[in-house]
């Protein structure tokens, strides 16, 4: 099963890259309503203070996955081609 895991190091297009490579579908990640740069870290993106990793599995849910982004890293996502 996919594992994908999200540091706050990590630049976005790396997120992005991994993701795809992992679960066969696109990440749009924002900075507030925007597309975050994609040489900008996580940690920059971040509006949450804190330095936790995000484990993400192939067996949740779409709507589990972006809401655990938010809750962890305060940056919003979307899952593409659902």
């Amino acid at each position: 099963m996919a594992e994908f895991t999200i540091s706050g190091r990590m630049k976005v297009k790396t997120v992005k890259a991994n993701f795809k490579d992992a679960f066969g579908v696109g990440l749009r990640i924002y900075k507030g309503k925007k597309f975050a740069d994609d040489e900008a870290t996580i940690s920059s993106l971040r509006e949450k203070t804190g330095s936790d990793d995000l484990k993400i599995h192939g067996n949740m849910l779409v709507k589990s996955v972006e809401e655990n982004i938010n809750n962890i890293f305060g940056i919003t996502v979307q899952v593409e081609n659902k």
